[in-house]
C-alpha cells in the first residue's frame, strides 16, 4: 500500500444523469445577492428574498393572486391578440413564442375584482411577455380598462412593468401614450380614483405615460423606474450619476412617488386607500 499516494485535488462533476434527477425550477438564485433559496420558501415570503429584500419580478397572474380578493378576476378582453400592422420581419414568431412561453396572450391582464370587499377596477402588467412593452393590445386593453372604470365609477388600479415601448410597432406603439393619457385624462376630470403601482423595471413609454399618472403613486422597494437608461443619461448630461439613481427610493426623495411599499404591505396599503376615498353612507340620525 502507498503510504504516499497524492490524493485528488479536484471535484468529480455529476454526471448529465444526475444533473436530470434535480428537478428544474426548485431553486432560486437572487440576482441581487446571489443567495440560493428553495422556491417553496420563496413563494411564502411573496417571492421577496429572506436574506436581503430583494423582490423578484412577478407577472400578471402572480399579481392577481396576491392583490386581490382569493386571487379572483373578471377578465376583460381576453382574446386580444396582438397583429403584424407595419410587416415587422419575425414579429408573429416572436409574438407566438412569448405566448406559447408565459401563457399570456399579450403583456397586461385587466379585469374587475375585489380588494377587501372594495370593487375596483385591475390592471397588471407581465415583464416575462416581450418584457412588457407596450404595444397596440396593451395600449387598447388599458383604456379599455380606463373606460370601464370610469363608467362603472369604480376605482382603477394598475401594477406596471415595462422596458418601454415595442419597436416592432413603431409609431402605433408610441400612440398608446396618448391614448392612455388622454383616457385617463378624461376618468380624472370625472372624479375617478386611480392607483398607480410601479414594479420592477417601469421604463421608457409606459412610464412617460400611465404609470406616472396616477392621483396616487405607489412604488416597490427597489424598483427601477425611468424614462432613458443610466448610460444614456450619463452621456447626454456628461456627468456621474448616483449609485441609487432611478431606484423607487430615489424617485420618492425627488417627488416622483407619494410611497415606497413592501410587498407584504401592498395589498393593506391599498385596501387603506380605497376605505379613506370610499363614500360612506350615512345613517338618518345621523351616525
Amino acid at each position: 500500500m502507498d503510504l504516499f499516494q497524492k490524493k485528488r485535488k479536484y471535484a468529480t462533476i455529476p454526471s448529465e444523469s444526475t444533473k436530470r434527477e434535480i428537478p428544474e425550477g426548485l431553486m432560486n438564485k437572487c440576482p441581487k445577492c446571489s443567495t440560493i433559496q428553495f422556491s417553496m420558501e420563496l413563494e411564502k415570503t411573496m417571492k421577496v428574498c429572506s436574506s436581503c429584500g430583494y423582490h423578484f419580478v412577478l407577472n400578471g397572474a402572480e399579481r392577481i393572486q396576491m392583490t386581490l380578493d382569493e386571487g379572483q378576476l373578471i377578465e376583460y378582453d381576453a382574446d386580444m391578440i396582438s397583429v403584424n400592422p407595419l410587416n415587422f420581419p419575425g414579429y408573429e414568431d416572436k409574438i407566438a413564442q412569448a405566448m406559447e412561453k408565459t401563457g399570456f396572450n399579450d403583456g397586461v391582464i385587466t379585469g374587475e375584482g375585489t380588494i377587501g370587499g372594495f370593487p375596483v377596477v385591475f390592471g397588471a402588467m407581465s415583464f416575462e411577455f416581450f418584457t412588457g412593452t407596450l404595444g397596440s393590445v396593451v395600449g387598447e386593453k388599458i383604456t379599455r380598462a380606463i373606460e370601464a372604470a370610469m363608467e362603472k365609477k369604480l376605482p382603477l388600479i394598475l401594477f406596471s412593468t415595462s422596458a418601454g415601448a415595442r419597436m416592432q410597432e413603431s409609431i402605433l406603439s408610441l400612440m398608446q401614450m396618448a391614448k392612455t393619457s388622454a383616457a385617463l385624462a378624461k376618468f380624472q376630470e370625472q372624479g375617478g380614483l386611480y392607483i398607480s403601482v410601479m414594479t420592477d423595471p417601469t421604463l421608457g413609454g409606459v412610464s412617460a405615460s400611465f404609470a406616472m399618472l396616477g392621483d396616487i403613486i405607489l412604488a416597490e422597494p427597489g424598483a427601477t423606474i425611468g424614462f432613458a437608461g443610466r448610460r444614456v443619461v450619463e452621456q447626454t448630461i456628461r456627468q456621474k450619476l448616483p449609485d441609487n439613481f432611478q431606484t423607487a427610493e430615489f424617485n420618492l426623495k425627488h417627488g416622483q412617488l407619494d410611497k415606497v411599499v413592501h410587498r407584504k404591505d401592498m395589498r393593506a396599503t391599498l385596501i387603506n386607500i380605497l376605505d379613506i376615498h370610499t363614500v360612506k353612507e350615512v345613517n338618518s340620525n345621523g351616525s
